[in-house]
């Protein structure tokens, strides 16, 4: 007997999403199909697409953070640094290799991540905005590569 027979009706979403989604799951693989929360299931699968991209966005600024601490503040590099540049590069390389529909996201957003990213490394070096060039300095390419550390301008 699953969950679903022994509580005997099914669980709000805006009551117990845990629940909620369990009797969903269990609903899904005994093809009951007609007991689903259609409507509620969409938005959730479509909430794990946008997070997968929020996550980008957000992997994508800490790094491009670093990368102009590291070219822009070369006096203050750390291994602390270089940790951080290669874990966000690995967790951009992971989320595109779970979802290799997003192999071009990082690039679509580039312009406006890096437009958070300078304001936050202003503040972290204490260098004007203005030390930063206007555009992004460096290609998406050699954001994500690996072996990529901007030599000082």
């Amino acid at each position: 007997m699953n969950r679903i027979t022994r509580i005997g009706r099914l669980s709000a979403y805006e009551e117990d999403f845990a629940l909620w989604s369990a009797e969903q799951a269990a609903l899904l693989r005994d093809g009951r199909f007609d007991g689903l929360d259609r409507e509620n299931l969409a938005e959730e699968i479509e909430s794990l697409g946008r997070s997968e991209r929020y996550e980008i966005e957000s992997r994508l600024k800490v790094l491009l953070v670093h990368l102009l601490k590291w070219r822009y503040q070369p006096q203050a590099q750390s291994n602390g640094w270089k940790g951080t540049i290669r874990e966000q590069r690995a967790r951009i390389a992971r989320r595109i290799g779970d979802s290799p529909s997003l192999r071009g996201y990082p690039e679509e957003i580039l312009a406006d991540e890096y437009s958070f990213a300078v304001p936050q490394a202003a503040d972290e070096t204490g260098l004007s905005e203005d030390a930063f060039p206007a555009a992004c300095p460096f290609t998406v390419e050699q954001i994500l590569d690996p072996g990529f550390l901007p030599d000082a301008p």
